[in-house]
């Protein structure tokens, strides 16, 4: 089952578009998908942000905009070993998976150096998480039930 949520992912629109992960349109873009995104949850749809997570303040801001929606707002945090983020890293840098941008391992250390990772007060504050299975290196939803059928 796969979770009912449109992603929205600026990586992928730019390596869709040909266009250089540290383009001067990243930022813009990321506003544009956040606002498409607003959209979407005041007309009750499921959206899944993948981008402006780093830090504490981005997810405060996100999520009490979201809950000015009415939305439930979920964050899906996993604490990965560093070593175990160079392996799926280099995997997928090896591997060219669609729409994913290759890093070297001194750039994905770089990028780590700047993430603040959530703690039990601040995940607290989120509703439950949907319960994701590992299937190879990517992750399902298992608790959602189905959309109904009209």
């Amino acid at each position: 089952m796969q979770l009912n949520a449109i992603s929205f992912c600026p990586d992928e629109w730019l390596t869709q578009l040909g266009i250089e992960m540290d383009s001067p349109l990243r930022d813009p873009l990321g506003e544009l998908q956040w606002r498409l995104a607003q959209e979407l949850l005041e007309k009750g749809q499921n959206v899944t942000m993948e981008s402006g997570h780093w830090m504490r303040e981005e997810r405060d801001e996100k999520r009490l905009a979201a809950r000015a929606i009415g939305a439930q707002v979920e964050l899906q945090y996993l604490s990965v070993p560093l070593q175990e983020l160079h392996r799926r890293v280099a995997k997928r840098t090896a591997e060219r998976v669609r729409a994913s941008v290759p890093l070297t391992p001194v750039e994905l250390d770089k990028w780590i150096a700047f993430f603040e990772p959530p703690d039990a007060s601040e995940l607290a504050l989120f509703d439950e998480p949907t319960v994701l299975e590992v299937e190879g290196d990517f992750f399902k939803a298992t608790n959602r039930p189905e959309p109904p059928e009209f």
